[in-house]
């Protein structure tokens, strides 16, 4: 009786627990999750492959062009360039983000899953800079060129990688946020990268002193310069300068356009 009473209370015990929900993940492992998934898609769709391949291609052919030309044992070529690059290639790896889940009619049910939507942010962001580190890597080659050949500035050349990935963190946290307020991928792309050259070319003191010229008591060309591109503190890092007011500007514009794009994924799921 005892045996058969024991085994009745495990069968009801059971049936309890499965009736019970399961605990819904927490932000840090729902976002694990959407990384992983998220960063498998861009190697499924071979995004990672033609834009990683395309990128390094183009990156290096350009320095090693300079390379030769100048005959400097640096990377700086390689770094001026890659604002202008990356404002081209990384509105392609964040385009499809929020604008794909739309087309295919998931985002209705990704938001009503128990997580909140900061969870598929920050997974969606941490895969976008992922597959930004492997572009980056494609350099690697360039640096053990350079060890060879020369003793370049091991210094200036880690800020300079340091002011790369943040200014990846910047676009990449810009494109999530625009491919979030539009339902067409072509679209995100095309006002991402729109976005980034205008904010790059701002960053040009030539066209600063032209703005400048056009307005001298304003100074609007100065101002946007100073206060509005990211051009100026990518520029400090390439020189090696580590600086307090260009992390505060990369992680603060990063973490505000992450924040917008959690209150737009919010407004839908209301």
């Amino acid at each position: 009786m005892s045996g058969a009473r024991a085994s009745q209370v495990s069968v009801r015990d059971a049936a309890v627990e499965a009736a019970v929900p399961p605990e819904p993940p927490g932000t840090w492992r729902a976002a694990t999750i959407v990384f992983t998934r998220e960063l498998a898609a861009y190697f499924d769709t071979r995004i990672a492959y033609v834009y990683g391949s395309a990128f390094i291609i183009l990156a290096n052919l350009v320095f090693m062009n300079d390379f030769f030309l100048a005959g400097a044992a640096d990377m700086s070529g390689w770094f001026e360039r890659l604002p202008l690059l990356a404002a081209v290639f990384l509105p392609a790896v964040t385009m499809r983000l929020w604008a794909e889940e739309r087309r295919h009619r998931t985002l209705e049910v990704l938001l009503t899953l128990p997580v909140k939507p900061a969870a598929p942010v920050l997974g969606k962001f941490l895969a976008g800079l992922a597959l930004y580190g492997v572009f980056l890597a494609g350099s690697l080659p360039i640096v053990a060129m350079l060890a060879w050949l020369a003793e370049p500035d091991w210094g200036r050349i880690a800020a300079a990688y340091v002011g790369t990935l943040l200014l990846g963190v910047f676009c990449l946290a810009a494109g999530q946020f625009l491919s979030a307020v539009t339902a067409d991928q072509i679209v995100a792309f095309v006002a991402s990268a729109v976005l980034f050259i205008i904010l790059v070319v701002l960053g040009d003191p030539r066209v600063a002193a032209v703005l400048d010229g056009l307005a001298p008591a304003l100074a609007a060309g100065s101002l946007l310069r100073d206060a509005v591109s990211p051009l100026p503190h990518y520029e400090g890092f390439v020189q090696g300068a580590v600086a307090l007011s260009g992390l505060i500007y990369f992680l603060g514009t990063g973490a505000v356009l992450l924040a917008s794009t959690i209150v737009v994924l919010e407004f839908h799921r209301t």
